[in-house]
């Protein structure tokens, strides 16, 4: 993985469930990942390995969700020529709502 998140910066989501009784369209999403068309947008984190955000997979909107991904297998992640999942370095945190493409069940 490019562009790993240190520990610290990972301490500083919140934890799994903290936000459960936030409304999806007011989650604050503090990092992205991504991968060509991939994108994973995590909201919680378990301090361990589990983030619970959105994703979407291979540009299709359709079928992206909300749910749990793994830090661990972010990292194992490469295409057929060796690129790897990258984090957004310019990723500002911001509530899910302002993200296009992300589906807050309105």
């Amino acid at each position: 993985m490019w562009n790993e998140p240190t520990q610290n910066q990972l301490n500083q989501l919140p934890k799994l469930y903290e936000t459960e009784e936030t409304p999806l369209k007011d989650k604050r999403i503090s990092m992205h990942f991504f991968l060509h068309g991939c994108d994973w947008y995590a909201a919680e984190f378990d301090g361990q390995d589990l983030f619970f955000g959105y994703v979407i997979l291979n540009g299709d909107r359709d079928m992206a969700e909300w749910g749990y991904f793994s830090l661990r297998e972010l990292k194992q992640l490469k295409d057929r020529l060796g690129l790897e999942v990258d984090r957004d370095l310019h990723w500002r945190p911001m509530p899910a709502s302002q993200i296009p493409g992300v589906k807050v069940y309105d």
